[in-house]
């Protein structure tokens, strides 16, 4: 049972269309009632003219309400059917889907379940009783336009027709009904899922952004505010003595300079390690681009047959740029493995240039199925971004996908410098 259970409410948009089929219907039932009167259907025994306009009133007006009061609406467009029929008004067709559209809207949104099958079932109990009735008082009234002669007479054949159609359309009305309700209500469960999936994500996403607050902060106090604190305290000697012991405040302001220095030292490497928080810091660690063949030969052992090359004589880059290359081409082959499908190929190649150092990752393969930037497409943008490169990502025209960044060296001589 889906975990919805309650038909969401009708909108001011259905309401509105309910009521053009209404204006809809009813033209249509006073075009069928005059060329039914013209056509003299019943052989010229029906009431006037202008009770086929009533009939069809009655049959369709009530549909303008058919979602806000169906079961209200099925009786009253089953009351008009039956007496219409009864008392032979010359409108056989808009009639009929009148008592359809009735039927079918009261299986597909009243939201007691019990209640809308106990309406539905009354209903088409009644009209098969008074079809029943119908065949007896013809084959009682010496009517001899069919013959009742033989074991299965014209009679009985058209009596039979009678009976299998009407089971049709009552019943298909019925299970239309129920089909349309089950499908509205795996709808609303499926939006409700969505909608906690959501919610669910954002708050996953505010308290990672949370605990990164928390994380950033306690690392800024235990690497950075002694080092300030000391700075302070020097600067306040070498001011309280600047006039009358200079040696003293020179040696004070060293002491300021040396705590500067070694603040900027640990602060950049703080920023180092909350750029990579699933590796240590870049300064001891072996993400560089000379352990690329490790990474390659594990794509390969993996499922992704990969292929290094190295272009031009290996420059040394900065930490920064050593690890955000080597964590772009990893990201680049993850997704190359997931997307690319079996039997992908990969290429990692590295230029070093007059200008530039140059990342190329490309593979064979599908192209990926969806054209929204991923959040690991994001974090390589990041990464070339901050290393003061470009990235180029894109699918390929031959299949599979492209990751493309280029490092220039201004970039790389100037990352030292930054804090």
């Amino acid at each position: 049972m889906p975990a919805s259970t309650v038909r969401r409410p009708v909108t001011a948009t259905e309401l509105r269309h309910d009521a053009w089929l209404a204006a809809g219907m009813l033209i249509a039932g006073i075009l069928s009632a005059t060329l039914g009167s013209v056509s003299t259907i019943y052989g010229g025994e029906h009431p006037e003219l202008w009770w086929g306009f009533v009939y069809a009133a009655a049959l369709t007006l009530p549909l303008a309400l058919r979602r806000r009061f169906p079961s209200a609406v099925l009786v009253a467009v089953a009351a008009a059917y039956f007496v219409g029929v009864s008392f032979r008004i010359p409108e056989v067709y808009v009639g009929n889907v009148a008592l359809f559209i009735a039927i079918y809207t009261v299986g597909a949104w009243v939201a007691d379940r019990r209640r809308a099958a106990l309406a539905r079932i009354l209903v088409i109990i009644a009209m098969f009783v008074w079809l029943m009735i119908s065949i007896f008082q013809s084959a009682t009234s010496g009517d001899d336009s069919l013959s009742q002669e033989g074991p299965f007479s014209p009679f009985a054949a058209f009596a039979m027709i009678q009976f299998l159609i009407n089971v049709a359309f009552f019943g298909g009305a019925y299970l239309f009904g129920e089909r349309a309700y089950t499908g509205a209500m795996d709808k609303a469960a499926l939006e409700q899922r969505t909608a906690e999936l959501e919610r669910e994500r954002e708050l996953t996403a505010a308290q990672a952004v949370a605990l990164d607050r928390v994380r950033i902060a306690r690392e800024l106090h235990d690497v950075v505010a002694h080092h300030v604190s000391a700075m302070g305290v020097q600067a306040g000697a070498a001011r309280t003595v600047l006039d009358r012991d200079p040696d003293a405040a020179k040696t004070a302001l060293a002491g300021v300079e040396t705590s500067a220095r070694q603040a900027l030292t640990e602060l950049r490497q703080l920023l180092e390690t909350l750029r990579t928080p699933d590796a240590d810091a870049p300064g001891g660690s072996t993400l560089r681009l000379d352990a690329l063949p490790a990474l390659v030969a594990h794509a390969g052992e993996n499922g992704l047959p990969t292929e290094l090359s190295v272009v031009g004589e290996p420059i040394e880059t900065s930490e920064v740029v050593q690890v955000n290359l080597y964590r772009i081409a990893q990201e680049a082959l993850t997704n190359a493995r997931r997307h690319g499908g079996p039997g992908a190929t990969a290429d990692v190649r590295v230029r070093y240039g007059d200008d530039a150092v140059e990342l190329e990752v490309s593979n064979t393969g599908r192209r990926p199925i969806s054209g929204r930037a991923g959040l690991g497409l994001v974090g390589m943008r990041e990464r070339a971004a901050s290393s003061g490169g470009t990235l180029e990502a894109r699918a390929r025209d031959r299949g599979g996908f492209l990751v493309r960044v280029r490092v220039p060296h201004s970039a790389r001589s100037n990352e030292g410098t930054r804090a």
